[in-house]
C-alpha cells in the first residue's frame, strides 16, 4: 500500500524539541525527540520489552527511557539499560530511522537504511529565503494520500470549491501539458488575458487581465511543488508575481494522512497585512480541500467493488502519476 523507500515530511523543525512527541507515518509509529546538540531522531515508537510507546518515556542525556519498566535505548535503538538485571538480549533493539532537516522540515526515511539517500530529499529552498515571505499550515486529512495527490495534480477543482479565494470559473477551460520524467509528473496549466483570482487579487491589489500559470511538479510518493503565479500578457513566467506551495502528504494509514503546507511568495515580502490575509485565506482553502476530501473518502469506501474513477482528459496530470505510483509500489514487491 505505501512506497517506504521513499522520503516523507514527518514533523516541523519547530515540533521537535527534548520532549519526545509521536507520529505515525505508514501506519509505522515514530518517536522523534533532539539530542543536546539538537541533532533530530526517530526511533519507532514501541519498547521491545511489552510495548509501551517510547514517547510516553523521557530523556535521559541523548538516550531514551521507556516509563514503564525503565528500559533505556540509544539513538541507533540499542537498548542499554535494563533496570531489573545486567544481560541485555540483542532482541532488545529498536528501530532506528535515517532523518534530514532542510528548510523547517524533518524528512524520515521508512524503507531500507542503506536506500537512504539525503540529496533525494525535494528543493524547497524558497521556505527559508529572505527573499521570499512564506505562509505555512498543517493539516490532519480524513482520507488517503492518493486523493490528496489526485486533488493537487487536478486544479480544475478549484473553479468549484475554492471560488472565494484562488478560483475562477475559467481554470478548467484550460487544458494541460504532462511531463513525465522519471518518478516526478508535471502538469502545467496557462491561462491567458484572464482576471486574477480574489485572494492573489486582495493581496497583490491588481486588477485588469494578466497571464496566470500554475504547474504541479509531483515528486511521487509525496511531495507536489506547486509553481504558480501571475505575469503581464505575453511576459515570461520569472517577470511576475511568483508563488511556489510546497505540499507535503504523508499518510498515517489507509484512511487519514497529514498534510504539511507551506506558501512562498516573491512580491510583498515585508507586507505584513499581506502575510495575515494569507494565512486567513489559505486556512480557508486548505479546511476547504479537507471536508471535500473527507468526503470523497466516504464516497470510495462505500462504492461498490469493481467500480472505478471515470477519468477525463483534465485527469491526464493524476493518471500518468498513478502509474508512476504503481510502478513504485511494484518494485518493492518481493519477486
Amino acid at each position: 500500500m505505501y512506497v517506504r523507500n521513499a522520503w516523507y515530511v514527518t514533523a516541523w523543525s519547530h515540533e521537535v524539541s527534548r520532549d519526545p512527541v509521536r507520529r505515525t507515518v505508514c501506519e509505522i509509529p515514530v518517536t522523534l525527540y533532539r539530542k543536546r546538540d539538537g541533532e533530530p531522531v526517530a526511533l519507532a515508537d514501541r519498547c521491545s520489552h511489552r510495548g509501551y510507546p517510547l514517547s510516553a518515556g523521557k530523556l535521559v542525556d541523548d538516550a531514551i527511557e521507556c516509563g514503564y519498566h525503565g528500559f533505556r535505548f540509544d539513538c541507533s535503538g540499542t537498548c542499554v539499560r535494563i533496570p531489573a538485571q545486567e544481560i541485555i538480549p540483542p532482541r532488545t533493539t529498536i528501530r532506528s530511522f535515517p532523518l534530514v532537516e532542510k528548510d523547517g522540515w524533518i524528512w524520515i526515511w521508512i524503507g531500507d537504511s542503506e536506500r537512504a539517500d539525503a540529496a533525494a530529499v525535494p528543493d524547497t529552498h524558497w521556505m527559508t529565503d529572505p527573499e521570499w515571505a512564506t505562509v505555512t499550515h498543517s493539516f490532519p486529512f480524513a482520507c488517503r494520500a492518493e486523493l490528496i495527490h489526485d486533488n493537487l495534480l487536478d486544479l480544475t477543482h478549484e473553479s468549484f470549491i475554492h471560488l472565494s479565494t484562488v478560483g475562477d470559473d475559467y481554470i478548467y477551460k484550460h487544458g494541460l501539458t504532462v511531463v513525465v520524467e522519471g518518478d516526478v509528473v508535471s502538469a502545467d496549466r496557462l491561462m491567458p488575458g484572464v482576471e486574477a483570482p480574489p485572494l492573489y487579487a486582495a493581496t497583490m491589489g491588481l486588477s485588469g487581465l494578466w497571464d496566470r500559470f500554475h504547474c504541479t511538479e509531483f515528486h511521487a510518493p509525496s511531495f507536489h511543488a506547486l509553481h504558480s503565479g501571475i505575469t503581464g500578457l505575453g511576459r515570461p513566467r520569472e517577470e511576475g508575481y511568483l508563488i511556489k506551495v510546497m505540499n507535503g502528504i504523508t499518510p498515517i494509514d489507509a484512511h487519514t494522512s497529514h498534510y504539511y503546507y507551506a506558501f512562498s511568495r516573491n512580491f510583498g515580502v515585508d507586507d505584513q497585512s499581506a502575510t495575515d490575509a494569507l494565512v486567513e485565506g489559505l486556512r480557508t482553502v486548505l479546511q476547504e480541500d479537507a471536508d471535500a476530501m473527507a468526503l470523497q473518502e466516504t464516497g470510495v469506501q462505500s462504492r461498490p467493488a469493481g467500480e472505478s474513477d471515470v477519468l477525463i482528459g483534465q485527469d491526464a496530470g493524476l493518471a500518468k502519476a498513478r502509474k508512476v505510483m504503481a510502478r513504485l509500489l511494484a518494485a518493492e514487491q518481493p519477486a
